[in-house]
């Protein structure tokens, strides 16, 4: 086995072990697109972790100091400059990620983009966020944290149009998922003293941080809170039906595994609706047998692969 593959075996592995929903929809890819994309996957989950060790008392410094090594050392192999042969699971990630762009021509910019947005959820930073006030804030923070991703995807998955014309839906499949990220996760986000969904939409229904982190503690959801929630859910669904119709510019083969990734993921509104809004003190997640059901639905359409 080379280093190379290595690198890919590694990704497939944090892929699988960490993202569900997506390796899921992956195996519904032909074979020969699954590792850009578990690659693809493995450079996002690895900056996640350096960004949540930031939490921790101190570390900071050394998070944001990694982020720079990073962006570092992948610009260097990007230009193919001299490197030793990558030892660890960061330095292979990087390998795989740095052959993925190379290979399916990604441009870099998509992932300066995303770094950039990582080093707002750094504590102490230049430009660390910990609120946004609007929509068009959180959007911001979006391009880097999602749009991108759906960016550096679709060179990956193909088109039937030129790229540029694809682009648009794929950010906005990122900021859905995304937002979704959001309405699942607002009470382990403000245990790390962070509130990702928008003030000003919360204050129409007389909701502000204070009355969240109540709830939080309590483990009950205030009324207001929970109409505020169905308002975000509503605008989170429109960002779904947005995107929804680029899916037909990709390549046909590619289209049931990211409807799947789409239905199981706008599932989760779903399911916190079902929770009755219990963000508090329940993570939403879609039930094994329905994200089974769904994609044996799409594997039915595409019709056998190789493994």
């Amino acid at each position: 086995m080379t280093t190379l593959e290595r690198a890919y075996r590694d990704c497939r592995r944090i892929a699988a072990a960490h993202g569900r929903t997506y390796f899921l929809a992956t195996r519904l890819l032909e074979p020969e697109r699954r590792p850009a994309v578990h690659a693809l996957y493995a450079f996002a989950r690895l900056v996640d972790d350096i960004v949540d060790a930031a939490d921790a008392p101190g570390r900071a410094g050394e998070s944001a100091a990694r982020l720079d090594a990073i962006e570092h050392e992948l610009r260097a192999r990007l230009v193919d400059a001299p490197l030793e042969v990558p030892d660890g699971p960061q330095a292979r990630a990087l390998l795989a990620v740095s052959d993925t762009i190379r290979r399916y021509s990604i441009a870099a910019e998509h992932f300066w983009v995303f770094l950039d947005s990582m080093r707002m959820d750094i504590p102490g930073g230049p430009h660390y966020r910990d609120r946004y006030a609007s929509m068009a804030e959180l959007r911001e923070y979006m391009r880097g944290s999602a749009a991108a991703i759906g960016l550096q995807l679709v060179p990956v998955l193909g088109t039937v149009v030129p790229v540029a014309e694809a682009e648009p839906a794929a950010a906005a499949l990122g900021e859905a998922f995304q937002l979704t990220n959001f309405l699942r996760d607002i009470g382990e986000d403000l245990d790390r003293g962070r509130v990702y969904l928008p003030a000003d939409e919360f204050a129409a229904f007389g909701v502000d941080a204070e009355l969240l982190s109540h709830c939080r503690a309590s483990g009950r959801t205030d009324p207001r809170v929970r109409r505020a929630l169905a308002h975000l859910i509503a605008i989170n669904r429109g960002v779904y039906r947005r995107a929804i119709p680029g899916i037909e510019l990709l390549t046909p083969r590619v289209r049931p595994a990211i409807r799947t990734a789409a239905t199981l993921y706008g599932g989760i509104l779903d399911e916190i609706e079902r929770a009755d809004y219990a963000v508090f003190t329940r993570r939403a997640v879609v039930p094994q047998r329905r994200r089974l059901r769904v994609a044996a639905r799409e594997l039915l359409a595409v019709g056998p692969l190789r493994n």
